[in-house]
């Protein structure tokens, strides 16, 4: 058995791309997350049965979040955790309750908008369909419609003279895609998925259905620098997790337990039962150190030695806005992954932090840059913050650099996924 994980190279980012392109939704993001550890060795466990003290790598999958954690062997009940934490939702439009609809012999699909999009990006685009099904036994299946099937169709400049000098979007109004014509019939979208994903209409009893940019991720540029994709908010981290994982879970004497955390909803808030603000992670940390015969005492101390890199994309400086970014703090694409820092917390890291993932960076020998806001200009945040004050773990907020966030297409530097893994195996070997 090797004494050092294997280290990434370009391969990562196209192995990327397959990724991104087979999760149009969280919940095949989930899916093949879990194939990815099941190749890897990790075994799944169900949250409503009893866990043993078995060593080995095991995960848990709870609707569109995932936790996996590797256990070595000897490890004490009070081994700390190395936490790699990532989000599988994108902003994009979600499917209402009652989809069928239509207008001036147009048939229509009602979508509700989820999280924080950038509108206009969705215009005049060739769109998909996917998500899952839930069926009246309780079982789900998952649906992709991979090819044209919805179009968000925007005004003609000949109708909306002024639509350079700046457009409005009303959310209800102008973002409901079209799908055909001809008269409206109730169920009918239900029953075309249904067909779609080989299951019969009369067993679906619900649905959590989202649309999705159908064209492929592709590497751009003259040299083929950048890379251009759906979902790298926040893919790409979830990707970067699930690799460093696998890699570490094949070493000896690992000093810590590694776990990979990639939650839902981070994009609405993360208020749900398979979001950071959930119960999921810290049941599952509980019960990992209960399993191995530990008692609170050893939760606590575990804990209390645990550290948890929070990745999810961030700002590169944009060449036409650059005034928009502080003017110290310009991140750019292949610069390596991205410190976030905000002191009023909306990331969670802090000097120890700043230190522990330089020291990563440093052992994985690649570079890395970072990123504050602009005063001027609020700031986001992301699953760090959370994680560190719900369980009073350690966290530091990092990820990849890149332009057009919240696009349905969004542009990142073809380097950087492979960094950002490179990176996060580092911080697992601890």
């Amino acid at each position: 058995m090797s004494s050092a994980a294997p280290r990434f190279d370009r391969g990562h980012t196209d192995d990327l791309m397959t990724f991104l392109a087979a999760s149009p939704s969280p919940y095949h993001a989930v899916a093949n997350t879990a194939a990815r550890l099941e190749k890897a060795g990790f075994r799944k466990v169900e949250e409503t049965d009893a866990w043993d003290a078995t060593t080995g790598g095991k995960y848990v999958v709870r609707g569109g979040a995932i936790i996996a954690w590797y256990v070595p062997e000897g490890a004490a009940p009070h081994t700390p955790f190395r936490i790699v934490g990532a989000h599988t939702d994108s902003p994009n439009l979600r499917v209402k309750p009652q989809p069928d609809f239509g207008r001036e012999g147009w048939r229509q699909v009602a979508v509700e908008i989820y999280g924080g999009p950038l509108l206009n990006s969705w215009l005049d685009r060739d769109l998909g369909l996917a998500g899952r099904l839930t069926l009246r036994d309780g079982s789900t299946a998952l649906v992709n419609v991979d090819r044209p099937v919805l179009r968000v169709p925007q005004l003609a400049v000949h109708l909306d003279r002024g639509v350079n000098d700046g457009m409005k979007l009303e959310r209800q109004r102008h973002m409901q895609p079209i799908w055909g014509l001809g008269e409206v019939h109730e169920g009918d979208l239900i029953s075309f998925v249904a067909e779609e994903s080989g299951v019969d209409a009369e067993d679906v009893a619900g649905w959590d259905l989202m649309v999705h940019a159908v064209e492929a991720p592709a590497y751009l540029g003259r040299d083929r620098e950048l890379l251009a994709g759906p979902r790298m908010d926040n893919l790409i981290s979830v990707h970067a997790c699930v690799a460093a994982l696998a890699a570490v879970s094949a070493l000896p004497d690992l000093p810590y337990i590694p776990v990979l955390a990639a939650f839902d909803h981070e994009e609405n808030g993360s208020e749900a039962d398979t979001g950071a603000q959930g119960p999921l992670l810290g049941n599952v940390l509980e019960r990992s150190v209960y399993a191995r015969g530990g008692g609170y005492e050893d939760k606590a101390r575990a804990l209390a030695g645990s550290i948890c890199l929070s990745s999810d994309v961030g700002h590169a400086v944009h060449p036409n806005y650059s005034e928009r970014h502080d003017p110290t703090h310009h991140p750019r694409p292949n610069g390596g992954p991205i410190l976030k820092v905000n002191v009023n917390q909306r990331y969670a890291t802090d000097g120890s932090g700043r230190a522990v993932f330089a020291a990563a960076c440093e052992k994985a020998g690649v570079p890395w840059q970072s990123f504050v806001s602009n005063n001027d200009m609020p700031c986001g945040t992301t699953i760090g913050p959370i994680t560190a004050a719900r369980h009073g773990i350690s966290t530091v907020d990092i990820g990849v650099a890149c332009l057009s966030m919240h696009s349905a297409r969004e542009l990142c530097g073809s380097e950087d996924p492979h960094h950002l893994a490179n990176a996060l195996v580092a911080f697992l070997e601890g």
